[in-house]
């Protein structure tokens, strides 16, 4: 074998590399959801959204929830039988507005119970969904997000704010333009965060609800923990399986740069921290 015979293999193998990579990444994914369905009895649908290194060259592609990811979605729950649970592990900094709805509506369609599970964030779009299912389990520290429509980079509250702060004859052309979409969109995802509530709340909870998430309280990006999430009237539990941070694990961030976090990846117990010095002696 000459020199350039092993160049061209060494080239052909750095390649492929990735492929291989995410062949066997999805691998271990199927075999992990198989494992929870089996124990939950369900039909585990994943929904994450981050930066994963995908195609030959390896470029990272940033991920959100998209039409794409409702088709996806909709083709599993149509091939769900009516009796039997969902369970959706959702990592998501949201996404179309459309996608969102036409996952959630089919969510709260299914018969059978839906549970939502959150290990990180579930934010806008996600939060969503989240609304559509039976019951949200989230890690301790994960956060859920207003659901108030953007019309490109501004919030469609903050476009309305200005039709009340200024005379009609001092607002151009196109800001009215913005502030009729924006008034029809929160419309409608008021509406539809409604709908979506009605099955399990009363039509005054619902209502309330709606306009909170809706209506521009908060910043798009605000985090509604645990707690806030219970206050607000939401069925939350913390009794995440351990096979959502697994699963986790398997969907890793691009590495393309030095990792910002490092720590030694097995559980500690108590007895673990102990400095040597400290522990008793045999």
């Amino acid at each position: 074998m000459t020199l350039l015979d092993l160049f061209w293999i060494l080239l052909v193998l750095a390649a492929i590399q990735p492929a291989l990579r995410q062949k066997m990444l999805e691998a271990a994914r199927s075999k992990l959801l198989h494992k929870l369905e089996r124990r939950r009895g369900s039909r585990v649908i994943v929904l994450i959204h981050r930066q994963e290194t995908f195609s030959l060259l390896g470029f990272p592609v940033m991920r959100y929830i998209d039409i794409e990811d409702s088709e996806a979605v909709l083709r599993a729950i149509r091939l769900t039988d009516p009796q039997v649970p969902i369970d959706i592990i959702l990592h998501t900094p949201g996404g179309l507005v459309l996608a969102a709805e036409q996952i959630a509506h089919a969510l709260r369609r299914h018969p059978a119970k839906v549970t939502v599970f959150v290990p990180h964030y579930a934010m806008s779009g996600g939060t969503l969904l989240a609304l559509a299912s039976d019951e949200i389990v989230m890690d301790e520290n994960a956060v859920l997000g207003p659901v108030d429509p953007q019309l490109g980079d501004y919030p469609a509250q903050s476009i309305l704010k200005v039709m009340h702060q200024k005379p009609i004859s001092e607002i151009d052309d196109h800001t009215l333009i913005l502030a009729d979409v924006a008034a029809k969109a929160v419309d409608q995802v008021k509406h539809s965060i409604k709908e979506l509530l009605l099955g399990s709340r009363s039509e005054e909870e619902a209502d309330r609800l709606a306009d909170v998430l809706s209506s521009g309280v908060w910043t798009h990006d605000y985090p509604i923990g645990v707690e806030e999430a219970r206050a607000l009237g939401l069925k939350v539990s913390t009794d995440m399986p351990m096979e959502v941070y697994d699963l986790m694990s398997l969907y890793p961030q691009t590495g393309q740069r030095r990792p910002s976090v490092f720590y030694i990846p097995v559980p500690y117990r108590a007895r673990d921290a102990q400095p040597n010095a400290d522990r008793p002696r045999r």
